[in-house]
């Protein structure tokens, strides 16, 4: 995967790891951009997840990292966007598939339900994995709805 310039979001239950991924993303050299929150108050994760989806779409950031409770809700969010593949991860495995198979370019995780070595796992498998094409790509191309 090329990696721009990461783009990152949580609410406030993904806050905690959240900051663990900056400290990653500092660690290995990545660029990143962090679109919130910025505090662990109670917040609402779509204000953030469209605000990562935006700057998937603008090509600000390729690729982005989204965290909140379950990783379910900014998921839903994430994926109302047509630019969007965001895919959630709990294991390494799942990662590599999301990006082998789907082309996803959003890793979601469940921030309540991982540690940091978890996601340390997840964000490195994501991250080194290239997307194979092939019968994939049809797929793929079939995930937009048309206008």
């Amino acid at each position: 995967m090329e990696i721009k310039t990461i783009g990152l979001a949580s609410d406030h239950a993904g806050y905690e790891l959240k900051q663990y991924v900056i400290e990653y993303c500092q660690a290995h050299g990545y660029r990143y951009k962090d679109y919130g929150t910025y505090t662990a108050d109670s917040c609402d994760y779509p204000d953030f997840g469209h605000a990562l989806a935006h700057g998937i779409e603008t090509q600000e950031v390729y690729p982005g990292i989204a965290i909140c409770g379950s990783g379910e809700g900014i998921s839903m969010t994430l994926n109302k966007h047509q630019a969007v593949r965001a895919g959630l991860c709990w294991i390494p495995e799942v990662a590599h598939l999301i990006r082998q198979h789907n082309d996803a370019n959003v890793l979601v995780m469940p921030g309540r339900f991982i540690d940091h070595d978890m996601a340390k796992r997840i964000m490195d498998e994501f991250l080194s994995t290239d997307f194979e094409g092939g019968r994939h790509k049809t797929r793929v191309d079939k995930i937009p709805i048309a206008k």
